[in-house]
Formats: C-alpha cells, sequence, structure tokens
C-alpha cells in the first residue's frame, strides 16, 4: 500500500517525467482491460497475472523516478503531509515585464 501512496504522489510530481509515469498507468489500463496473458476465468492464476504485473509495473516506475523526488515524497507520507509539488531548485529569475513603444 505504501508503494501505492508514493506512485500516486509521484505520478502527479511535476519533476517526473511524462514518459515514466506512463508505466503506472498502462499497467493500471492492463489490470482492469479484459485482455490478459493469463485469463480471470482460470482460478488464482489469472489474478495473480494482475497483480504480479501490477506489481511490477510499480517497481519500475519507482526506480526510474529521480532518486530526489522519491526522496521527498516517502518523508513527506512518513511526515503525514498533504501532497505539494517540490519546491523548485536552481536560479530562479525574478523579473517584470515591460514593452516598450
Amino acid at each position: 500500500m505504501a508503494h501505492a501512496r508514493l506512485a500516486v504522489r509521484l505520478v502527479r510530481e511535476p519533476r517526473v517525467p511524462a514518459l515514466f509515469k506512463g508505466l503506472p498507468i498502462a499497467a493500471l489500463l492492463y489490470v482492469i482491460s479484459p485482455l490478459d496473458f493469463i485469463p480471470d476465468v482460470i482460478p488464482v492464476l489469472g489474478q495473480l497475472d494482475d497483480i504480479s504485473f501490477m506489481l511490477i509495473a510499480l517497481e519500475g516506475f519507482l526506480k526510474l523516478c529521480p532518486e530526489s523526488a522519491v526522496t521527498f515524497h516517502r518523508e513527506a507520507i512518513a511526515q503525514g503531509r498533504r501532497y505539494s509539488p517540490m519546491a523548485p531548485d536552481g536560479p530562479v529569475i525574478d523579473a517584470e515585464w515591460r514593452h516598450q513603444s
């Protein structure tokens, strides 16, 4: 359950590349899809197929995500903080736009 909460937060995190966010979304679509490698009508094996696919996708997603984002959100979950994206790092330019005529 902890990995699922972390994955949901990381899917919302702007610093995680969109390509990586497709992995858990694709896994979720596979689980709800009627097409499976092992059909759900086969008792136990059909459900294990779905669960194992989802777990592998979650683990892969967490490994692909930037370590700083994973650490930030793990700490936030441990401290019980609500979701908020990471603060921007690096230089920030605060400027005012003036149009000259």
